[in-house]
């Protein structure tokens, strides 16, 4: 049975996946050109703007112009990399599900596999067709206004030469790379949450397995045991392959939300107004999926000891009672994953982030009063 269809096509599409039809040398050179395009352009993009505050933002406002797209851009670069970095371990981790202890034996646990693909490639379409056209929408409201006005899209530190051939280069480019580091991001998010997904999926299926041990004696219950420790293993794997990516997003979701709520503050309602608006939401949106997932993983690892309570165990012999015990035991460390291992990825997580985005927009309105 084949999982995460749609997001591994995302990936091909973002440049760190080669289609596996692709195997010939001349069709891999192809594609390693298309990755080796898609970093230039985010690259390419975000360095002029790092730049750009370095050498010419002397104000609050000036700062948050450029700041604001340079974060998207830097999450863009990070998670590629990452992606790329992590080629091979993502083809493993998608393997694993494939085959056993995690491939689904029975009608009934295929069932709970189907339920979950069909979530998780439900969820993974409303998201990109969200998070794209909302930056077809930033980039028709440019078109619109800045391109008419001769402006470009965004502040850049510009090392070249000024001409109209120039300025189209400079704009076109800006348009493209924020685009391309929108499917990125979607590309990053859907795996990474997908696979959370994937972890609740196998809890669900382990409490099918230990549930039809008990009532029918027809598997011994130490594969459950096995296999319940094999579920943490791979969720420490993810959590440890992905935790940079993670730390990045969590940094620069924070970031990008004060700025964002600073720039929302001091702008009339113009043009530009629902762009950025539509910005900072999506923003809001990416972290608050991530942390979400996390929290239902952990509140599922949780509930699984309770649920093995509720079953029929008392008459049970002696070693399955003891294999229970192992299991409700080792239920009792929840399953979390950490951003470096500073912060846990939950609901908690995210409020405290709001608030934390909440403080630094004080400050960066107190020092603009200034």
């Amino acid at each position: 049975m084949q999982v995460m269809q749609f997001s591994l096509k995302i990936l091909t599409v973002a440049g760190c996946r080669p289609p596996t039809s692709w195997s010939s040398l001349c069709k891999r050179t192809v594609y390693n050109v298309y990755t080796i395009l898609m970093c230039s352009l985010l690259f390419s993009f975000m360095f002029p703007q790092v730049m750009d505050i370095i050498l010419n933002v002397n104000n609050a406002d000036d700062f948050t112009n450029t700041f604001y797209i340079m974060l998207a851009m830097i999450i863009g670069c990070c998670k590629i990399l990452g992606l790329l970095l992590n080629r091979k371990n993502i083809e493993m981790l998608i393997k694993v599900l494939i085959e056993k202890p995690f491939k689904p034996l029975e009608p009934d646990e295929i069932k709970i596999r189907e339920k979950y693909n069909k979530i998780i490639r439900t969820n993974s379409i409303f998201y990109t067709v969200l998070i794209e056209t909302v930056c077809g929408f930033m980039n028709l409201m440019s078109l619109l206004t800045d391109f008419r006005r001769g402006n470009l899209a965004y502040r850049e530190w510009i090392p070249y030469a000024w001409s109209d051939t120039v300025y189209y280069f400079t704009y076109f480019r800006q348009l493209i790379s924020l685009t391309v580091a929108s499917i990125v991001n979607v590309a990053c998010d859907i795996l990474i949450w997908g696979l959370l997904m994937h972890i609740y999926c196998q809890i669900e299926i382990l409490e099918c397995r230990v549930k039809k041990s008990l009532r029918d004696d027809r598997r011994d219950l130490g594969e459950c045991v096995r296999q319940h420790n094999d579920i943490y293993k791979y969720a420490r794997r993810i959590n440890e392959k992905f935790k940079i990516i993670i730390t990045v997003q969590f940094i620069a979701s924070m970031l990008v939300i004060c700025s964002g709520l600073y720039r929302l503050a001091k702008t009339t309602f113009s043009p530009k107004y629902i762009p950025l608006m539509l910005y900072t939401i999506c923003m809001c949106l990416q972290i608050l999926i991530y942390c979400w997932f996390g929290n239902e993983v952990k509140l599922k690892s949780i509930q699984f000891s309770d649920n093995i309570f509720g079953m029929d165990w008392v008459t049970t012999d002696k070693k399955t009672t003891q294999n229970l015990i192992l299991i409700m035991n080792r239920s009792l460390v929840p399953i979390e994953f950490s951003s470096a291992h500073i912060i846990t990825v939950n609901l908690d997580s995210f409020v405290k982030l709001l608030k934390m985005s909440y403080s630094v927009y004080n400050i960066l309105k107190q020092t603009r009063e200034e």
